[in-house]
């Protein structure tokens, strides 16, 4: 999709970031920008949610036709509000399989006591690493050690390290 026709805030009158702007084809409101675009592709339209201050859409869309079947049917308070919670379900979900990705946690019962193991990858562009941690029945940490971030945290791993009083895995 490329977006060759369509309405940007340069092509409007000059808006100041974050103010409000309400046109048919071009909505900033509430942290949010919406843009109907032309679709390359096909003769159709499709719409993109831009959060402020994000590079990339949150979401891009197939956008409704207007009557006369050749251009887009125009934003409104509706429309727009209704691709406001979607985006932010849509940022919301990704955030959810970010956090999940970076932050492992298993259950470790063992004859002495219950242990709470987790993994915290730490994605630094130059130098990725993680934390792998212990916690007790009362989430009191008791051991902390910096290991590679492709850690493979299961029960075998955990109970070897319980095992080896918590020292640092190889």
């Amino acid at each position: 999709m490329t977006n060759n026709n369509a309405y940007s805030a340069e092509d409007d009158t000059p808006q100041e970031e974050g103010s409000k702007i309400h046109q048919p084809r071009l909505w900033r409101d509430k942290g949010w920008t919406a843009q109907v675009i032309k679709n390359d592709d096909d003769e159709g339209w499709a719409v993109a949610m831009i959060k402020d201050g994000e590079p990339e859409p949150a979401l891009v869309g197939p956008w409704t036709m207007g009557r006369d079947k050749k251009n887009p049917k125009p934003l409104d308070a509706n429309a727009f509000g209704t691709l406001v919670k979607t985006a932010s379900e849509v940022i919301r979900r990704h955030e959810q399989q970010l956090h999940a990705t970076l932050h492992k946690s298993l259950m470790v019962a063992t004859e002495d006591a219950d242990y709470k193991i987790l993994l915290d990858i730490v994605p630094d562009e130059d130098d990725p690493y993680a934390w792998l941690s212990a916690q007790d029945a009362g989430n009191t940490e008791i051991a902390r050690v910096r290991v590679a971030p492709n850690y493979k945290l299961n029960q075998q791993n955990a109970r070897a390290w319980i095992a080896d009083d918590f020292r640092r895995p190889d």
